[in-house]
C-alpha cells in the first residue's frame, strides 16, 4: 500500500548506454533523454556520462580531457531549456601528481544554462577490473546538498555508497549531508547476483538515515540509484536503477522514467534470475562490442558441441540472424552427426551456415611436416589451427569479427589450442563455466523469450545435449574430465585466486586470449593479473 512521503519532488532516471570517447554521440542520447523528462524536477544520468565509463589510460591524453571539459560545458549551455540535469564528468583537481592525469571524478549540476559541482567522488575503487587512483584523486569534503524544488538532495557517486567505514572515510556519511534525500550516480558492472548488493548497500544507506529531517513514515529518506547501461569491452553494465523500496528500471536496456517521490510503496518486479539474466548479459556484451566498434556481421565455428551452439544463439539474438555465419569444419574424425546437428541448428536460428572440409587441409600438413611432426597431440593442435585458417579466411574475405566459443571451464583447465580453438576477438562465453553452459542450453530449448515471440522448443538439437564432449581430433575421443564434479571446483579456485599446476602451467594461453565477457566475480582478464612467469 502506497503512503505519503512528504518528498515533493519528481526525479527523472535516465538509465543511458554511452560509447567512451563519442562526446558527440553522449550529449546527444543526453539530451534526448533529458527532452524525454519535461516535466522532472531533476534528470538523473549514471557516472561519467559526458565521457563514457570506463575511459582508462585515455586519461593521460591532454588533448582528451580538454575535449572532455568543453564538452560538458557545452552541454550545460545546450540544456538551458531543459529541467536540472545531474551528470557524470571530470575535471582537474588542481593537485600536481606526477605522471599522473590527477582528475576528480565530478557529478555536475546543470541548470540555466550554467554548471556548478555538485559532489566529488572519494573513495576510488582498487579491485578487481578497477583501477581508478591510476587516473583519479579523491574529493576532500563532502559537498552540501543540492536544492530542487525546494528540497535538499543528497549527491553520491558510486562507490562512496558502498562505505561501510565512516571513520575511515568520512565523506562518504549521507549524515553529514543533511540531506531530505539521496540520489547515488552509478556505473557499477553486471556479474552474477549483483543486484542483491546493491540494494544491499543502498537499504543499509537508507536505514542509516533514520531519524532525520525529511525522513518518510518509516525513519529513512528516499534514495535513488540511477546505473549505467550498455557494454564496454568485457565490462557489460546492466542498468537496473531503482528507487528503494520503490520503482524499478529494466535490465539491459535504455529507458527513462519518471518517479514522483510524494508516494512510496509501488514497487514493481523488474528483476531477472539465473539463465534469463545470464543470457542477456551476454547479448548486450556482444552486440554492444559489435555495434560501437562499427561491427555488424560475425561467424562462428559450429561444431556440433554445445558451447558452440549456446554462442551462435547468443550470436544471432545479439546481432541478428542474418548477420551471423556458422561454419562447420567436418574431419576425418568427425561424427557425421555432429555437422548434421550444426547445419539443423543454424537451419532452426536462421543464420547461414557453409561446410568446408579440413580434410584436404589436414593431408597437406603431413604431407609437409611429415609424420613426426603431425601426429600425437602436435597432430590434434595442427588440425585445431586449420580450423582457424578456415574461420579467419571468412572473416577476412566477408567483413565482420570471429566469436570464440571456448567456455571459462575449459580455459581455467588449459584445455584448448592457442592459436586454434582459443582464436576470436570476443568471447562471450570465456566467464561461463561448462555446467552454466549446459543451464543456458537447457533454459533455451525450454522456449527462450524474445522480442517478438519465441524460439522453437528443442531449438538445440537433442544429439548436442546429450552427447559427451568432445574436440573430435582423433578417432573416438572425448573430453577426460567429469565437468560436474571438476567445472564447480575450479570456479572456486578462480574466485578464491588460486591456482593448480594445470592453471599455473596455462597462464601464457590466457594472457592471449580475446576479449571475454566478465560475469563473474573473477573473470580471466584485466582483473586476474596473474604474472605467467613464477614458481
Amino acid at each position: 500500500m502506497s503512503q505519503e512521503t512528504g518528498i515533493h519532488v519528481k526525479i527523472a532516471i535516465a538509465q543511458i548506454n554511452t560509447t567512451v570517447g563519442d562526446l558527440t554521440g553522449n550529449i546527444r542520447r543526453i539530451l534526448d533523454a533529458a527532452e524525454k523528462a519535461q516535466d522532472a524536477d531533476l534528470v538523473v544520468f549514471p557516472e561519467m556520462t559526458v565521457p563514457g565509463y570506463p575511459p582508462r589510460d585515455m586519461l593521460y591524453d591532454a588533448s582528451f580531457v580538454e575535449a572532455v571539459q568543453a564538452a560538458t560545458a557545452d552541454l550545460a549551455r545546450q540544456a538551458r531549456h531543459l529541467p536540472p540535469l545531474l551528470v557524470g564528468s571530470f575535471a582537474p583537481s588542481g593537485e600536481k601528481h606526477y605522471q599522473h592525469p590527477a582528475l576528480h571524478n565530478i557529478a555536475y549540476l546543470m541548470k540555466d544554462g550554467e554548471m556548478q559541482t555538485a559532489q566529488v567522488k572519494q573513495l576510488l575503487p582498487v579491485y578487481d577490473v578497477f583501477f581508478e587512483p591510476r587516473w583519479f584523486v579523491p574529493g576532500k569534503k563532502t559537498l552540501p546538498p543540492i536544492e530542487i524544488a525546494g528540497k535538499k538532495i543528497g549527491v553520491m557517486i558510486c562507490e562512496d555508497m558502498w562505505d561501510e567505514d565512516y571513520s575511515v572515510h568520512p565523506g562518504a556519511d549521507l549524515k553529514a549531508m543533511d540531506a531530505e534525500m539521496l540520489v547515488v550516480m552509478s556505473a557499477v558492472p553486471y556479474r552474477k547476483g549483483a543486484m542483491e548488493g546493491r540494494l544491499y548497500h543502498a537499504r543499509r544507506q537508507a536505514d542509516s538515515t533514520a531519524p532525520l529531517r525529511g525522513s518518510t513514515q518509516d525513519g529513512c529518506i528516499p534514495i535513488i540509484f540511477v546505473n549505467l547501461v550498455g557494454a564496454t569491452d568485457e565490462l557489460i553494465f546492466d542498468g537496473g536503477s531503482f528507487v528503494v523500496d520503490g520503482e524499478e528500471l529494466g535490465r539491459f536496456e535504455e529507458e527513462v522514467q519518471v518517479v514522483d517521490l510524494n508516494t512510496k510503496g509501488t514497487k514493481s518486479t523488474k528483476d531477472l534470475k539465473g539463465e534469463e539474466e545470464l543470457f542477456r548479459a551476454l547479448v548486450l556484451g556482444v552486440r554492444d562490442f559489435a555495434r560501437k566498434n562499427g561491427m555488424k556481421k560475425a561467424c562462428l565455428g559450429l561444431s556440433g558441441g554445445i558451447d558452440s551452439s549456446v554462442a551462435a544463439v547468443i550470436a544471432a539474438e545479439a546481432l541478428g540472424a542474418e548477420n551471423v555465419t556458422g561454419i562447420a569444419i567436418p574431419s576425418r574424425y568427425t561424427d557425421p552427426r555432429s555437422t548434421e546437428s550444426a547445419r539443423e541448428l543454424a537451419r532452426n536460428l536462421g543464420i547461414k551456415f557453409e561446410q568446408v572440409s579440413l580434410e584436404k587441409m589436414h593431408e597437406t600438413s603431413e604431407q609437409v611436416l611429415g609424420p613426426d611432426r603431425s601426429g600425437g597431440v602436435s597432430g590434434e593442435n595442427i588440425q585445431a589451427r586449420l580450423r582457424m585458417i578456415i574461420l579467419m579466411s571468412t572473416v577476412n574475405s566477408g567483413g565482420g569479427f570471429l566469436i570464440n566459443t571456448s567456455n571459462k571451464t575449459e580455459l581455467t583447465l588449459g584445455y584448448s589450442t592457442l592459436y586454434g580453438d582459443m582464436a576470436g576477438a570476443i568471447s562471450p562465453l570465456g566467464d561461463v563455466t561448462k555446467m552454466e553452459v549446459v543451464g543456458l542450453a537447457n533454459w533455451i530449448n525450454n522456449g527462450l523469450e524474445v522480442e517478438g515471440g519465441r524460439f522453437k522448443i528443442g531449438l538445440i538439437p537433442d544429439f548436442v545435449l546429450k552427447r559427451k564432449p568432445t574436440a573430435e581430433l582423433k578417432e573416438n575421443q572425448v573430453d577426460p574430465f567429469d565437468y560436474e564434479v571438476v567445472s564447480p571446483r575450479l570456479e572456486r579456485m578462480v574466485l578464491a585466486d588460486e591456482s593448480n599446476a594445470m592453471m599455473k602451467a596455462s597462464e601464457h594461453k590466457r594472457w592471449q586470449m580475446g576479449v571475454v565477457l566478465k560475469v563473474s566475480e573473477r573473470a580471466f582478464g584485466r582483473g586476474r593479473m596473474v604474472p605467467m612467469t613464477r614458481k
